[in-house]
Parts: C-alpha cells; structure tokens; sequence
C-alpha cells in the first residue's frame, strides 16, 4: 500500500440524515468515500458532490444490504474506484416500532438481515482490506433501542434485536482484529432528528414528549453522531476498540 494514497471510506445508508452526515464530516482532501445507499440515488448524489466540494473523492453506489451478496458486491466497488479500504461505517438500518406479538417471521427477519446481516457480511468482506490499510477502523451505528427499556418509552423490539447483535459483534470483532491494529467499536444514537420530509418514527407530539426525557434538553442532530463517529475513524482513535459510544444527550447513562 502506497503511503500517499487517499483514505478510503466505506458508508452505508448515507443518502441522507445520520449517513450522509458522516460523509460529510469525513470529507477532505485525504479522504476518498463511497457514497451507498439502497435506493436513494439522488440523495447519494447529493452527499458526494457534498464530499467532491470539501476537496475529497466520492462514488455512489445502490443496493440492499439485506440481500446477500450487496455487501461483498460494495466493498468490492470501493476497492476496484479508490484502491483499497481503510474505514467502514455500518450505518444502513431502519426503525421498525411493530410489537412482539405483532411482528411476522419475515418482518423479524428483515431487521436482522438489514442491520445485523448486513454488518457481518460487510465486515467479512472488508476484513482483509482494513488489515493492509491505513489507520484502520469499523464503526458501526446502533442504536438507543438495544439499551433504553422502560415503561415511558417506545420499544422497538426486532430493532432492538438487531442492534444488540451488531455491538455484541462489535465486541468480538474487536478481539479477533485487535492483532491486526484494526479497531471496531460502535456508535449509539439517541432520538436524532430527521432531515426535512424523511419518515419519522414519532408524530411531533410524540417527538415532543421523548425530547422532555433528554437529559440535556434536545434531540440530537446528524452531526452530532457524525463526529463521534469521525472521532473514532481518526488516527487519534487508535488505543480504542470494543467499545460503544453512547450520542444521545444522557438517554442512557451506564455505569
């Protein structure tokens, strides 16, 4: 590996809100980014030419990561474009708020395979990239559903589901790669808010409500997210690993 190649990121789900943010905050003239998505092509669009006007390299790329062979298939891309692979950020995932009773094999099992699935099958197939790479990192993005369970708040049960997996993997991954010089750790989101017209879990009522359990008073923002996860994408990140870093104004506080 030349020392003067650009480093290469791999982000998933960054069409828009938290993904297209980590694009974003990575973006300079040392960085080069593939941009994915599954369907969203415009908005892929938009988050490169965000990425092109910070001095950095961008490419896009479509597919469904719930789908087996997306993942080798992405990582594949940013390698054939850009040269190699030093970050990947598993952002890819949806909320599904359907209760346990309610929830279908098939919905069950599209959570997993979206997010969790999808975390694995990246990560396997990257493994052998990050290890010959620069600074290398695997941050993937949880969420406060695999955490935060009370009475006073929504539950997310197949999405809970999935996200503990993808950290419980985080943490074995961790080990596994730790001899390698590769960190794995993960970020954990609290109630973000969305972009402008996208899907949101809570009407402005409930949004309102979850907003008065923050501790510090406000949801938080894509960008928030962004640079923790910037952060420990970073050369400076490099004596941390198998950890879970909590971006959600106090929602949960651990001990």
């Amino acid at each position: 590996m030349s020392e003067h190649r650009m480093r290469v990121a791999l982000v998933t789900g960054a069409a828009s809100g938290i993904g297209a943010a980590i694009c974003r905050t990575l973006a300079g003239p040392d960085m080069a980014i593939l941009v994915h998505t599954r369907a969203n092509h415009a908005g892929a669009q938009a988050t490169a030419d965000a990425v092109r006007a910070a001095g950095g390299q961008a490419e896009t790329a479509l597919g469904d990561l719930a789908t087996p062979d997306t993942a080798a298939s992405v990582v594949d891309h940013a390698v054939q474009r850009f040269g190699g692979l030093d970050i990947l950020v598993s952002n890819a995932g949806f909320a599904d708020r359907t209760a346990l009773a309610d929830l279908t094999d098939a919905a069950m099992t599209r959570s997993m395979e979206a997010i969790h699935g999808a975390f694995f099958r990246l990560a396997r197939a990257a493994i052998p990239l990050l290890i010959a790479g620069r600074d290398p990192r695997i941050v993937a993005v949880s969420s406060f559903v695999a955490h935060a369970f009370r009475t006073d708040m929504s539950v997310f049960p197949a999405s809970a589901a999935a996200k503990a997996a993808t950290e419980a993997l985080v943490r074995a991954l961790a080990i596994e790669l730790a001899p390698s010089g590769v960190t794995v750790n993960a970020v954990v989101p609290g109630f973000i808010r969305k972009d402008t017209g996208a899907h949101a879990a809570f009407t402005p009522a409930q949004a309102a409500a979850q907003t008065a359990r923050i501790p510090l008073g406000r949801l938080g923002l894509p960008d928030d997210v962004a640079a923790a996860v910037a952060f420990l994408a970073s050369p400076g990140a490099t004596y941390i690993t198998g950890q879970a870093l909590h971006v959600d104004g106090g929602l949960v506080i651990r001990a």
